[in-house]
């Protein structure tokens, strides 16, 4: 978030949108590699493996992205509304939070939990992802709409897992 030339006012970045979904990514990156480490079954271990190349890949998008990006400053009814949504709206998601994997050590041990866990998270992905994509000049809708795709695939393939531990 920048400031404006001669007042305290914020004006909302698109790069810092981009950069929270970098983070997103690198935080499930983590998780999965975690909790690949911790997976007892080699199908629910590659699967975390997997899903961790992925999450990779789409922060190498998101960076690729921010090279490109311009600032977007959104219709807003009062001066810094945006700034004040989105930085309320991070907060209380968290998605892949270090917050939120301070109980995920436990949950990774369990291969159940682990997955449960890594479906939360990608639905809250995916919600990012679409707030952000509100922002987006047309130009990338298309490809934030690919990486909601792949993360719904990630959703899928967890659930399709987690029925086996049903």
């Amino acid at each position: 978030m920048k400031k404006r030339q001669g007042g305290h006012m914020k004006i909302f970045n698109a790069g810092d949108a981009i950069q929270f979904a970098i983070k997103i990514e690198e935080n499930g990156r983590m998780f999965y590699l975690r909790a690949a480490d911790q997976s007892q079954a080699a199908e629910t271990r590659d699967l975390f493996k997997s899903l961790a190349d992925e999450e990779t890949s789409h922060k190498a998008v998101f960076q690729e992205m921010l090279t490109r990006i311009e600032n977007i400053s959104p219709a807003e009814q009062y001066d810094g509304e945006y700034d004040l949504y989105l930085k309320n709206y991070v907060d209380g998601v968290e998605v892949f939070s270090e917050a939120a994997q301070s109980g995920v050590e436990d949950a990774s041990k369990d291969a159940l939990s682990a997955i449960t866990f890594a479906m939360r998270m990608e639905l809250d992905s995916i919600l990012y992802y679409h707030e952000i994509d509100q922002l987006m000049g047309e130009k990338y809708h298309p490809i934030i709409k690919k990486i909601i795709s792949e993360e719904r695939k990630h959703f899928s393939k967890l659930s399709n897992q987690r029925k086996d531990y049903m």
